[in-house]
């Protein structure tokens, strides 16, 4: 008997999510858009509830469920970004580039007392909206 070999699933997360939506008949779009009030909205109450867990198991642990909630808001968030037909990896792309221009250019970082990184006059916002129109999107269109 020939052994069937199996094509490997890809580990990225805007695959993964995407095999789930379509697997289970859900929201999913291949242009960014706007959708209904109902859908945002659910999706808003899906991501605060990931997060509120994660930010609870931050706190009490153990580190595997800690691990497995944060995952859960990276499946969510890719989930929300995929139902409103936002290519999240290229977003995230460009926050990482304008992320990076807070270094200064001799290599300074400025912090909050609490360690958080802070925006110095090297900054560049990240261009999102211009992310987006290379998706297809188009300002102002609805739902």
């Amino acid at each position: 008997m020939a052994a069937t070999t199996v094509a490997p699933m890809s580990s990225s997360p805007a695959d993964l999510v995407r095999a789930f939506h379509h697997a289970f008949g859900l929201d999913a779009r291949s242009t960014p858009a706007e959708v209904s009030p109902e859908l945002a909205a659910h999706r808003g109450e899906l991501l605060a509830e990931e997060a509120a867990e994660v930010a609870e198991v931050a706190v009490t642990g153990p580190l595997d469920r800690l691990a497995h909630e944060l995952a859960d808001v990276v499946y969510v968030a890719y989930g929300t970004a995929l139902v409103h037909g936002i290519d999240l990896d290229a977003v995230l792309a460009e926050i990482h580039r304008s992320n990076m221009t807070k270094l200064g250019p001799d290599g300074s970082v400025s912090r909050r007392a609490d360690g958080k990184v802070l925006k110095g006059e090297h900054y560049e916002a990240p261009d999102v909206a211009g992310v987006l129109r290379k998706q297809g999107w188009t300002p102002g269109g609805g739902a």
